[in-house]
């Protein structure tokens, strides 16, 4: 299944994102769910938060998952949600 990251960074959040990013992409890598992901942009075109489309089992899968990213344990986020989601319009393949 696909599920859905809504992630919005903490005010000020840009130099933890930075200092953690490598650590994020690592994570990334290793665990293999993330279909379609980048950062949100602020008006100065900063970074300012996260959506991430990742396949896992079910909602409690992708949740853990969530809650293993370096960003989330960095406390980078000031709020984030894991939804299910479905492709319909220009729909992506489930492996990358």
């Amino acid at each position: 299944m696909l599920f859905v990251v809504i992630a919005i960074d903490k005010e000020n959040g840009l130099p933890l994102r930075l200092a953690t990013r490598e650590a994020h992409f690592a994570f990334v890598r290793e665990t293999g769910v993330v279909k379609l992901g980048g950062p949100f942009l602020d008006a100065n075109g900063d970074m300012k938060g996260s959506l991430m489309i990742v396949e896992a089992a079910d909602l409690d899968a992708a949740k853990a998952w969530h809650a293993g990213d370096p960003y989330v344990k960095a406390g980078l986020f000031a709020s984030s949600e894991v939804r299910p989601w479905k492709a319909t319009f220009n729909p992506i393949e489930a492996k990358l």
